[in-house]
């Protein structure tokens, strides 16, 4: 048996956060918005799998074991955030920058996507393309002789988007197949199936 070795890049940054809106109220993959809204306001970003592992057991031994993973949690530190963007994930009324906040509001869906650049400059591209605004924060401090980041935080739920429940579309370009993937291509529009991913393959060399 062979053994392969593997050195890969390790992180660099996190690049700026890119989200599109869903008009229908079940998130309906052909329902999303023609714009997509670009951030880049990122100061860290986190993803944690909402996880539960169960196994079976019979005749005295594990006969099956498996993991479901119902959703993903990401939070967000960000430095700044465009106010009436935050208003349409809270579904608050917005009349012209008139916004009427709280209360009982139906949250839309909406597509999250992020890329994590690397060291060697290659990035791992993802769309979220079922999520919903679960927290925000909204604090301010006075100002002071010496500066301090302001910051915000955002906690956003990636939800199953397809009928196998997958919660995540990925693209590393590090593989020689998607090396042509750019930042722009992928983030355009929300990518759902690997068919639409390798698509982006020709688009790029095309």
């Amino acid at each position: 048996m062979a053994i392969n070795e593997k050195k890969p890049s390790t992180k660099y940054t996190v690049g700026a956060q890119y989200i599109c809106f869903n008009s229908d109220p079940d998130g309906a993959a052909d329902s999303y918005d023609t714009d997509v809204i670009k951030l880049p306001t990122v100061v860290d970003i986190d993803v944690a799998d909402n996880s539960n592992s169960y196994e079976s057991y019979a005749s005295g031994a594990v006969y099956e074991s498996d993991t479901m993973v119902s959703y993903k949690e990401i939070s967000v530190t960000q430095l700044a955030f465009d106010e009436a963007t935050i208003a349409k994930m809270k579904g608050d009324a917005n009349d012209g920058g008139i916004i009427l906040s709280g209360g009982i509001k139906t949250r839309p869906y909406f597509a999250y996507g992020v890329p994590i650049i690397k060291k060697d400059r290659t990035m791992d591209m993802r769309w979220y393309p079922k999520c919903k605004l679960v927290e925000n924060s909204d604090a301010t401090a006075t100002s002071t002789d010496s500066h301090s980041d302001q910051t915000d935080s955002l906690t956003i739920r990636a939800y199953g988007f397809d009928d196998t429940q997958n919660q995540e579309v990925k693209v590393l370009t590090a593989e020689t197949d998607n090396a042509g993937i750019t930042e722009e291509k992928f983030f355009a529009a929300p990518v759902l199936t690997v068919a639409a991913a390798k698509a982006l393959r020709t688009a790029s060399n095309g």
